[in-house]
C-alpha cells in the first residue's frame, strides 16, 4: 500500500514504533531465542538438542506475553546460562530492516515526535542500542519493564500516556505483534499499522484486521 493512503499526517501528532521486527531485523531474536539458545542449554545440561529446544519452548510457553517473557535476569535464571552475555557475543548479527533509519528520519523530519516503545528488557536495549546507535534516531525509548507491564496489556499504555502525555486520537503506533496492536486500538490509539515482514529471511505474513506494510519503508 501506498503511504499515502495508509497516513494522513495531518491528523498525526505523535509516532509511537516497535522496536524488533519493526525497526529492527526479527532475525537476530529468532535465531538467538530458537537456535542458538537451545544449542547452549543443550550443551551445559547435557541434553540432545531437540530435547533442550523442546525444554525452552516449554518454559518459553509458560510465560509468553508477560514481563518474565522478555526479561533477561529471568531467563539466567530459569536456564543457568548468562543471557546478557550471549546476546553481546552475537551483536554483529543485529541490523536494521530496510529503510528503518530512512524512515526515522523522514518522521522527524516532518516534525513528528518519534519514540520507541518495546518489551524488550534494558539490558537487550543496551546491547542493540551498541550496535546500532537506534537512540541518536528518536526522541525517546519506553522500555516496558519501566512501566511494570508488557505492551500487550492496557496497563502498559495507561502507565505510558501518564508518563508521556498524548492524544491517542492523533497517534501512530507501528508494531510487528497483531496482540499488541489489539491493545492498544482498544485504549483508543486510532492509527494502527502492522509490519508483515519482521523477518527478512522469512517470507511476508498475510495481515487480517488492520492496515499493514511489508516494511516501515513504505511509509516514507
Amino acid at each position: 500500500m501506498q503511504a499515502g493512503y495508509l497516513l494522513d499526517w495531518d491528523r498525526i501528532d505523535t509516532v509511537l514504533v516497535d522496536m524488533d521486527g519493526t525497526l529492527l531485523d526479527l532475525a537476530f531474536d529468532n535465531y538467538f531465542w530458537l537456535e542458538l539458545v537451545p544449542e547452549r542449554y543443550a550443551e551445559r545440561h547435557g541434553l540432545p538438542r531437540e530435547e533442550a529446544a523442546a525444554i525452552v519452548q516449554e518454559r518459553s510457553a509458560r510465560v509468553a506475553g508477560s514481563l518474565p517473557w522478555y526479561c533477561v535476569e529471568h531467563w539466567t535464571r530459569e536456564l543457568d546460562l548468562d543471557i546478557a552475555s550471549l546476546k553481546r557475543a552475537h551483536r554483529h548479527l543485529i541490523r536494521y530492516l530496510p529503510g528503518a533509519r530512512e524512515f526515522l528520519a523522514a518522521v522527524r523530519a516532518r516534525g513528528k515526535p518519534v519514540a520507541i516503545v518495546t518489551n524488550a528488557h534494558r539490558e537487550t536495549l543496551a546491547v542493540k542500542r551498541e550496535q546500532t546507535g537506534i537512540d541518536r534516531h528518536v526522541d525517546a525509548i519506553v522500555c516496558s519493564h519501566d512501566l511494570q507491564a508488557p505492551k500487550e496489556h492496557r496497563d502498559f499504555w495507561t502507565a505510558l500516556v501518564e508518563r508521556r502525555p498524548f492524544d491517542p486520537e492523533r497517534t501512530l503506533l507501528i508494531e510487528d505483534s497483531l496482540t499488541v496492536l489489539e491493545t492498544a486500538r482498544t485504549f483508543g490509539v486510532r492509527h494502527t499499522i502492522a509490519i508483515r515482514r519482521p523477518d527478512s529471511r522469512q517470507p511476508p505474513r498475510a495481515i487480517a484486521g488492520f492496515p499493514s506494510v511489508e516494511g516501515v519503508a513504505e511509509l516514507i
